[in-house]
């Protein structure tokens, strides 16, 4: 069962891949672990940088089904054409919210619907 306090601990550290520092992409896999899900790649040193981001998102959801949003779930997030950000979702007292983390502000768990609007376009993966 998913335990978002275990979160409360992480500290967002670019590029991070090891818990408690993570990035938006490191977040990810933490929780595939904690929901018994298999990792993703690794992605190590990747970050939005120079587009690197984008250039593994798009490699990676090949390999993936494009799906509704759902508890494990990826949340590929578009700014333009690029995708600039992720997150994944989760299930807390039977509501459906994405996690992220991002700088500053730590992890974050956002309704389904109010993290969709903050960009242009959001796709979910599976």
């Amino acid at each position: 069962m998913f335990d978002p306090d275990k979160y409360r601990s992480v500290t967002w550290l670019k590029g991070g891949r090891t818990y408690p520092e993570l990035d938006c992409f490191g977040i990810i896999n933490e929780i595939r672990d904690d929901l018994g899900l298999a990792r993703w790649p690794e992605f190590s040193g990747v970050t939005k940088d120079c587009g690197g981001l984008n250039r593994e998102a798009v490699k990676l959801m090949k390999s993936l089904i494009r799906c509704e949003p759902r508890e494990g779930a990826g949340a590929a997030c578009y700014t333009g054409s690029a995708v600039t950000h992720v997150g994944i979702v989760v299930s807390v007292d039977g509501q459906l919210y994405v996690a992220e983390c991002n700088p500053g502000m730590n992890v974050t768990f956002l309704p389904v619907a109010r993290f969709v609007r903050r960009f242009s376009r959001v796709e979910f993966w599976q």
